[in-house]
């Protein structure tokens, strides 16, 4: 029998222009490096400054999507969480929430992926260009995290709202 392909998306957003807040776009630059040096055709890559509602209709094609993030929450290096859809919307700097984009793939398309969302520890958010010295260790170190998910992502863990893997 024939062993299913898992399609995942890693999907990085934020700001390069507001120092740490470009963590997650920097972390794309660093999967599609890693997805052509290993030969890798099940990763996807896309990146932007903020989600949006449309992204409802990018994530609906995939089976795992992992969202990549920097975060001012007091959380050591970064988090791996699983998100829960929600129809709650968020006001912050990013509006659009991860938890809000499944919730609209789920309703416009009847697609449910597993999604995570990967926080990264950031420090300074100033207009100003390149990553702080810690938020660059904080991202190579989700990035040593991550790669082992993805060379294996049928042990992903299946966890609720408030585990953290």
């Amino acid at each position: 029998m024939m062993k299913q392909k898992i399609n995942i998306l890693v999907y990085g957003y934020g700001n390069p222009g507001r120092r740490d807040d470009g963590l997650g776009p920097e972390f794309i630059y660093l999967v599609d490096a890693w997805i052509k040096e290993n030969n890798i055709d099940y990763v996807f890559t896309d990146s932007n400054y903020q989600l949006n509602i449309e992204d409802a209709c990018t994530i609906r094609d995939y089976d795992i999507v992992i969202f990549v993030d920097a975060t001012i929450e007091e959380i050591h290096d970064f988090q791996l969480v699983r998100v829960m859809p929600s129809e709650k919307v968020n006001f912050t700097m990013h509006a659009m929430q991860p938890s809000f984009v499944l919730d609209l793939c789920r309703k416009l398309y009847d697609k449910s992926p597993e999604v995570f969302l990967l926080k990264i520890k950031g420090y300074d958010y100033e207009l100003k260009e390149g990553f702080t010295e810690k938020a660059a260790a904080n991202l190579f170190k989700a990035f040593a995290h991550v790669k082992k998910i993805l060379l294996d992502p049928e042990k992903i863990p299946v966890l609720n709202g408030s585990e953290i893997y």
